[in-house]
């Protein structure tokens, strides 16, 4: 038998190995207007994240002694812009999408709600450089014009959410008229700023700020979390009955409206007598000790399991320990001691309102996504990450670490929802993995 010699013999090329994985589809702008959640929560991640790192830098250069110009006080600047920049993008984001189901109407195109998110981009970009103007007459024009911009653009989505449920024929409207009760007082409260600029009326920023904080945001927030979180648990954990009894929502609102007119309080007037911190004390008491056994009724043991629900059982927590920290803040000044700080505010702030931001964003993008509703590494490790920027920032109030902590906080919270608007906004601009429209 002949042998053939082996260079002879034919081979066949070798293909390269397939990809495990296929190349995601380039970034357009014109995805965002496939669906209105899209468009916002873009616009949303743009100032969460540009917010964050002002603030940043806004501390790394005190830190450094460095001489940067402020037309406002800071803490009034840091205030409007962290309560009113980035939150209201979001909700518009959630209402536009899930608000039209609640409601049985249809929903608006996101293309429709182009002129009111970019009012509201222009709006607070212009406000920014008003604040670090040294000019300042320029200053006030520039921060006057921009809260007008920020506060337009919020009414007419506001206004727009106001039309749908006047439109709707639902039985159950209850939590879409407590969102557009408070949409509406937010916007009020933005004018009011607004025009307090415009007068020089500064000292009134603050407490105009606070106010938004808890009778806007914080009603918004409670009012979804009334009707989402024990939805959402009882779906993934049937064992778990969706118990939200509209007393409890009536407390929520209450304990926001009334936390919202204390801080108003003691902003304008301070100190206060003894007997009205004692009082304050003994509702925020209350109210802490009805959250946190609140989140063990709704299946906070039984969420940890699952980590995007875990994500919301975990604000909710933060928002009992924000009221626990208030009620013993109060009680201290009651006994003639110093407060906590600004610790319960940043309970609540970052605690509550950025960790219940974080999830409920991520649950809406990953099922408006066409993904999984799941946390994967990276969702569940940028979350962890704002955790340790709360826990950073209420150690600078509790603890003597000087302003060198402050710059640690907002460092971790910087890459915290920095990491976030960069990958999710990725998204916002590619269509569904799945293939369907929206």
């Amino acid at each position: 038998m002949k042998t053939i010699p082996l260079r002879t013999i034919p081979v066949a090329p070798v293909e390269p190995a397939r990809r495990a994985r296929v190349d995601p589809p380039p970034w357009r702008p014109q995805w965002l207007f496939a669906a209105p959640h899209r468009l916002a929560f873009f616009a949303g991640a743009l100032m969460l994240a540009a917010s964050a790192v002002w603030w940043l830098a806004a501390l790394v250069a005190r830190t450094a002694g460095v001489d940067l110009p402020w037309s406002l006080p800071p803490a009034a600047a840091h205030g409007l812009l962290m309560g009113f920049g980035f939150m209201p993008l979001f909700f518009a984001g959630f209402l536009f999408t899930a608000g039209p189901k609640w409601l049985d109407v249809p929903a608006p195109s996101a293309r429709s709600l182009l002129g009111a998110v970019l009012a509201q981009l222009a709006g607070w970009t212009v406000f920014a450089l008003g604040v670090h103007v040294r000019d300042p007459d320029l200053a006030r024009v520039l921060g006057t014009l921009g809260l007008a911009a920020a506060a337009l653009g919020w009414s007419s989505l506001a206004a727009r959410f106001v039309g749908l449920l006047r439109a709707s024929r639902v039985a159950d409207a209850v939590h879409a008229r407590c969102i557009a009760a408070s949409g509406v007082a937010g916007a009020m409260l933005l004018w009011a700023a607004a025009i307090a600029l415009a007068l020089g009326a500064v000292a009134w920023l603050r407490p105009i700020a606070v106010a938004g904080l808890w009778g806007f945001a914080g009603v918004v927030y409670v009012t979804v979390a009334h009707r989402m979180v024990p939805f959402f648990t009882a779906a993934a954990l049937p064992r778990l009955d969706a118990w939200r009894p509209y007393w409890l929502l009536a407390v929520f609102v209450g304990a926001m409206a009334f936390e919202a007119l204390a801080a108003v309080a003691q902003a304008l007037w301070w100190p206060q007598p003894a007997v009205a911190h004692a009082l304050q004390a003994a509702v925020e008491a209350a109210v802490a000790a009805l959250l946190l056994g609140l989140a063990v009724r709704w299946g906070l043991v039984q969420s940890l399991k699952l980590r995007l629900l875990a994500m919301l059982h975990l604000g909710l927590v933060w928002l009992g320990v924000a009221f626990a920290l208030a009620a013993w803040s109060n009680v201290l000044v009651a006994l003639g001691g110093e407060p906590l700080g600004r610790a319960p505010l940043h309970a609540f702030t970052m605690g509550f309102l950025g960790s219940t931001l974080l999830a409920m964003a991520t649950r809406v993008s990953c099922g408006h996504g066409g993904r999984t509703l799941a946390a994967d590494d990276l969702a569940w490790a940028l979350y962890l990450l704002l955790q340790a920027a709360v826990l950073a920032r209420l150690g600078t109030e509790l603890l003597p670490v000087g302003p060198a902590g402050w710059v640690v906080a907002a460092g971790l919270w910087a890459m915290a929802v920095g990491g976030w608007a960069l990958r999710y906004g990725r998204w916002y601009g590619r269509p569904r993995v799945d293939g369907r429209p929206g």
